[in-house]
């Protein structure tokens, strides 16, 4: 029998069709699954019809655009979400349908941002979405990144408190109110991370959220830590935990982490969540010590997007 599958973007009257392939991908398991987002965003949304039922969808989006003028071995980053239908996890030829269409649209994509960085395709998943892993490293070459840990913190149960040890070290909520102080910040987070710069969008949409603030140390003026938190459906949120190389293994970032749990606690929220990217065991390490708990491990993988 002729195959008839039709891949096409996304429309509004697709929406039903949307909620029952959510409904039946989600169902009895845990799945990294992407909403379409607003409408603006449907040119990067492709679903796969067969028998006006929907089988397949995939998106794609820019996660971080380096800016002229970031360290050299910083590159772009655009992530894919590609999911099936349960029925579906052994069709090979219905991924490479939708990954066919995906692949151009990052290729479209990637000529919109800076020639002067490379560009990294990457796809994030749970452990358990065995098919769709074995798809993308077996299937199209995809090597593996790292590990994306989400790990909680009940804020009912007692937080401890550090102090900064070092002398001539201060810290303050960091508001950013200005470009300038902005920039300040990015710079430094590039610093740390070239791979995944946070980007001025990214930071200002970290800046909306409810509750918001930035736990800054400096010495002499200058950023040596930070970490950032607020609130997102009634939980608390820490992200952008860092310290500067010089001062990393003195006690700073267990004093950024403590401090940022007991601001979400007295905020009246009942627990934080964050998410480690790292396969530093020391790293984990570190969350535990102050009470949190891995719940979810997504590993991610990529390729070159030439």
């Amino acid at each position: 029998m002729m195959r008839s599958t039709v891949i096409r973007n996304f429309q509004q009257a697709d929406m039903p069709l949307l909620g029952d392939f959510y409904q039946a991908v989600t169902k009895g398991k845990k799945v990294v699954f992407w909403w379409i987002g607003p409408e603006e965003n449907w040119e990067n949304v492709y679903c796969a019809f067969e028998n006006e039922q929907m089988v397949g969808k995939g998106q794609v989006e820019v996660i971080n655009a380096v800016q002229d003028g970031s360290l050299h071995e910083s590159k772009h980053t655009i992530y894919l979400n590609l999911k099936v239908l349960p029925e579906k996890e052994s069709d090979y030829e219905l991924y490479n349908e939708l990954y066919e269409k995906l692949y151009n649209r990052a290729l479209e994509i990637k000529q919109l941002l800076s020639a002067n960085y490379e560009t990294i395709l990457c796809v994030g998943n749970f452990g358990t979405e065995v098919r769709n892993n074995q798809f993308f490293v077996e299937e199209k070459g995809f090597k593996h990144l790292n590990t994306l840990y989400t790990m909680s913190r009940d804020l009912k149960k007692r937080i401890e408190s550090i102090n900064l040890l070092q002398p001539g070290l201060q810290w303050d909520y960091w508001k950013m109110s200005t470009i300038e102080e902005e920039k300040e910040y990015l710079e430094v987070e590039a610093e740390i991370w070239p791979d995944a710069e946070l980007g001025i969008n990214r930071l200002r949409e970290y800046k909306n959220n409810q509750f918001w603030t930035s736990i800054t140390i400096r010495e002499n003026g200058d950023i040596i830590g930070s970490a950032m938190a607020w609130q997102e459906d009634e939980m608390g949120v820490i992200e952008d935990v860092f310290v500067r190389k010089q001062w990393r293994k003195q006690g700073i970032a267990k004093f950024l982490l403590t401090t940022a749990l007991t601001y979400l606690k007295e905020k009246g929220l009942k627990e934080a969540k964050l998410m480690v990217d790292t396969e530093n065991e020391k790293a984990l390490n570190l969350y535990k010590s102050v009470g949190f708990e891995v719940t979810d491990e997504e590993k991610r993988f990529f390729i070159e997007l030439y």
